[in-house]
């Protein structure tokens, strides 16, 4: 199948009323939403739908092409499609490390990205696989907020998570040499020893993934947003705990 995501099979306001709330997450030290110094969310270039080269075109991130589509349901509504809201989505590099905060990626913007979510609450990403660092399982990590005159604001996210990514995919990309070290970090950590997906193994944040490294990869996960409920992650800050440790090169 080509890397261009579709829409998940079946899937209607209907069919998908009964799904759980994403759980609240950490948004990890590497947030650049500006809660803790670099805010990316500041720049009119931010919303976009390839996020693989940095807002001024100036550098672009290696590794296996990755679409991702995030389809964002209304909880509140009775789990109708939450069109409008703006999705930040962001994530390491095929080497572990994050734009505007590793060591000699300062100055970069890429892997980071907005979309608005339309009429089926769908918004897509066109990035590359994250690679594996250790101490965390793969993962992407995403804010939502009510709308995208909201995004300059962290505090005003309606919920902040991280999507996993499933572990048979993960195995092919990092056997390829531009994810050197992810083989061996992927071994060391389950879904359910990982701290962030550890609580219940991911079991409402691992995607479906399909593709293949010839050809790329295309995910699709249903994210459930209450705004009913106060959101309860442990900030963005996070340390080694709540985030990892990626490489510092």
């Amino acid at each position: 199948r080509a890397a261009t995501p579709s829409a998940t099979a079946g899937t209607s306001s209907g069919d998908v009323a009964g799904v759980g709330e994403i759980p609240d997450e950490t948004a990890g030290p590497y947030p650049g939403d500006g809660s803790n110094g670099p805010d990316v969310l500041e720049d009119a270039g931010i919303v976009r739908q390839d996020i693989r080269s940095s807002i001024d075109g100036g550098a672009t991130a290696d590794g296996v092409p990755l679409t991702f589509e995030l389809q964002v349901l209304d909880l509140a509504n009775g789990g109708v499609p939450f069109a409008g809201v703006a999705v930040y989505a962001w994530h390491c590099t095929a080497q572990g490390g994050y734009s505007m905060y590793s060591s000699g990626l300062e100055d970069v913007t890429y892997l980071r990205g907005v979309q608005v979510a339309d009429a089926d609450g769908r918004v897509s990403f066109t990035s590359v696989f994250p690679g594996c660092y250790s101490g965390r399982w793969p993962h992407i990590h995403f804010e939502v907020y009510p709308d995208v005159g909201s995004i300059t604001d962290s505090t005003a996210a309606i919920a902040t998570s991280q999507l996993a990514l499933p572990e048979a995919a993960c195995t092919d990309v990092y056997a390829e040499a531009a994810y050197d070290g992810s083989a061996r970090n992927l071994a060391q950590i389950t879904l359910a020893s990982d701290n962030v997906f550890g609580d219940d193994s991911a079991a409402l944040q691992l995607a479906a993934v399909t593709g293949s490294v010839r050809d790329g990869y295309a995910g699709t996960l249903v994210v459930g947003v209450d705004t009913a409920t106060a959101p309860a992650t442990s900030g963005g800050q996070g340390g080694p705990g709540g985030g990892g440790q990626p490489p510092s090169n």
